[in-house]
């Protein structure tokens, strides 16, 4: 019998095959990669483009402005998505490719699907060496799209046009496994790109990739349920995995009906919607006080959909009950046995509602008088919040912490924050308010400057109503603003709000507390008589720097000023731009939770010397659980 075949070369190939891709879960099925972002370059022109015009009707082209962006908007839109969808990101050869490198190893750290197809060299090799190919010494197939590697969770090169029938079904299956996912990349030598070949027609049909609801272990659940019912202290700390499994629901009900209070990590910020949980705020180092004194005092710790990183733990310090005991619900098995916890592999909704159940028929319930406790620590913290934060200072500026809290006030159902790098994600972890709709999209597992504006377009693509707040501080927007360009080209609309404090403050900060002195944090001229960046604040005009991109600004100094500047952007339909000046040293107040950041351990000055005492003292709080 004679198989249908279809002649393409390997772009053409590639492009119909994305455009038949869909995913499913719980009965709804939507594309895979319904677009793509890109810039050409002579690595990709003659293949991918001219496969995109031909044959690329149903994959939109999205042109950015730079190659790291335009993972980070794939991200975003992955994570806005459940990571039931993604975006493919082209580019040439040479450092068009090495720019995704960023981008891909945020978006893997982060467990989020993105596609990346970079350019790569001659694969015939008679035309070598191309311009930006790496000559390697000792291994003449090597290119610097091998620096993807230890950053993508699916590497291929495509050498021989018919390797696309098992690379592409191979990318689609690590894309759409939630316990595999991360950045798949493609590397497409430039040549290889405009072969063809006879590809059986079948291979264009549409496909459906089902993303599976795995179901606990019912012996392991048997032993959780043991756990959570000799538990006087129980936890939950609420991670990323709750937003992809859509179990927003689910752990509320958990919640609600064994009595356990909630704390949630960055990627988990808005995991608790139900206004009946006991919700203690972030947890970890950049948390609220409340949840660090819960977990230290925890005997025993639900872990849902977390991967229990450093600022989460504080290094392994936070737990400090002789006594504690951890229980892990995740759908990756690495995750699930972090902590020495017992292990729950499943999806967390799944999961959770098996645990509810259980735990009902068991009839687990937390201690009343532990829940008081906290409740009372709630209102405490709250009271504090209002008291040192939301009411300004007297001679001073705008606190950046009263600034979140002017944008939450002002925030309405529907509407996502969003921030990654700098002080900015720790004060939403510890003041936004994410129930009633309003959502919260923190990336703090590669704290990536630079990915919060291309985020803001993903997650506007994703959403196409609310507004779409995008924090970052002057530091954060000096490093990569031209997608501003990008989202007036594509009318993608996002408030851009800029926290000027003159520098990155929050690194200067932790710089005190280790090194005992302040270096090169701040945007200041250098001083001739000290011959250090230590003169005069450089007079920095960022509102013209975004006007001239193209979005309408606001210069906003007051509480008054700031709610009339949202107010006016939220009848905008254009991209806008508030910067505000912020206090340059008041911060919030801390969680109590140590990190082991070292200091120093020889030094002439008596400061430092003091510093790396009180280091090697904390040091004694770290606890290792197997």
């Amino acid at each position: 019998m004679t198989t249908a075949t279809r002649r393409l070369t390997m772009a053409q190939a590639l492009v119909e095959y994305l455009q038949v891709q869909h995913c499913e879960r719980d009965g709804r099925t939507r594309r895979l990669i319904p677009a793509l972002f890109g810039i050409f370059g002579h690595g990709n022109v003659p293949g991918m483009s001219q496969a995109l015009d031909e044959h690329g009707a149903a994959l939109p082209y999205h042109h950015t402005c730079n190659e790291q962006s335009m993972v980070h908007s794939a991200a975003a839109f992955a994570k806005a998505n459940h990571r039931l969808a993604t975006l493919a990101c082209l580019s040439s050869i040479g450092p068009g490719a090495t720019n995704m490198i960023s981008g891909a190893a945020a978006a893997t750290i982060n467990r989020l699907p993105v596609l990346l197809l970079p350019g790569d060299y001659y694969g015939t090799r008679r035309q070598g060496p191309v311009l930006q190919q790496l000559e390697h010494p000792i291994s003449g197939d090597v290119s610097v799209n091998d620096c993807f590697r230890p950053v993508s969770r699916f590497f291929d090169r495509i050498l021989r046009p018919e390797q696309l029938l098992t690379a592409l079904p191979e990318a689609m299956r690590v894309l759409t496994d939630p316990a595999e996912t991360g950045a798949v990349t493609l590397a497409l030598p430039q040549d290889v790109q405009v072969e063809a070949w006879e590809y059986p027609a079948h291979f264009f049909a549409e496909r459906v990739w089902r993303v599976e609801r795995p179901q606990p272990d019912a012996g392991r659940l048997a032993e959780a349920v043991a756990l959570l019912k000799q538990a006087k202290r129980p936890l939950l700390i609420a991670g990323g995995g709750v937003h992809y499994s859509e179990a927003r629901e689910e752990l509320a009900q958990f919640a609600i009906t064994c009595g356990i209070p909630v704390s949630e990590t960055f990627a988990g910020k808005g995991a608790v919607q139900h206004p009946e949980v006991l919700l203690l705020g972030g947890q970890g180092v950049s948390g609220t006080p409340l949840a660090a004194r819960a977990a230290n005092q925890a005997d025993l710790v639900l872990c849902v959909g977390t991967r229990l990183a450093d600022f989460i733990t504080g290094s392994q310090s936070v737990f400090q009950h002789p006594e504690v005991n951890f229980i892990s619900l995740n759908i990756c098995s690495r995750d699930a046995y972090k902590q020495g916890a017992l292990p729950l592999k499943a999806d967390a909704r799944e999961g959770l509602r098996a645990l509810c159940r259980a735990a009902r028929e068991a009839g687990i319930k937390a201690p009343v008088a532990y829940l008081e406790e906290l409740t009372g620590w709630q209102r405490e913290w709250q009271e504090q919040i209002t008291r040192e934060i939301l009411t300004q200072a007297p001679g001073e500026a705008m606190s950046q912490g009263q600034l979140v809290g002017l944008v939450n006030e002002e925030a309405r159902a529907g509407d996502v924050v969003i921030s990654a790098a700098g002080g900015l994600p720790a004060d939403l972890l510890k003041m936004w308010d994410a129930r009633g709709g309003r959502g919260c999209h923190l990336e703090f597992g590669y704290s990536c400057m630079g990915y919060e504006i291309p985020a803001g377009l993903g997650v506007r693509m994703a959403q196409p109503e609310g507004e779409v707040y995008v924090f970052v501080g002057d530091g954060t927007y000096l490093m990569n603003p031209t997608e501003l360009v990008t989202a007036v080209q594509e009318g993608l609309k996002i408030v851009l709000i800029i926290a000027d404090n003159r520098g990155y403050q929050c690194i200067r900060s932790l710089q005190l507390s280790r090194a005992g002195h302040t270096f090169g944090n701040e945007f200041r001229h250098r001083n001739p008589q000290t011959r250090q960046l230590d003169g005069e604040y450089l007079d920095l005009d960022l509102a013209a720097n975004a006007q001239s991109l193209g979005a309408r600004v606001w210069r906003a100094s007051t509480p008054e000023t700031v709610r009339q500047a949202l107010r006016e952007a939220r009848a905008e339909t254009r991209t806008c731009a508030i910067v505000v000046a912020v206090e340059k040293y008041r911060s919030l107040p801390g969680s109590g939770v140590w990190i082991d950041f070292g200091v120093a351990q020889t030094s002439q000055d008596p400061l430092t010397q003091q510093l790396r005492r009180e280091y090697e003292n904390d040091q004694q709080q770290q606890r290792f659980h197997y």
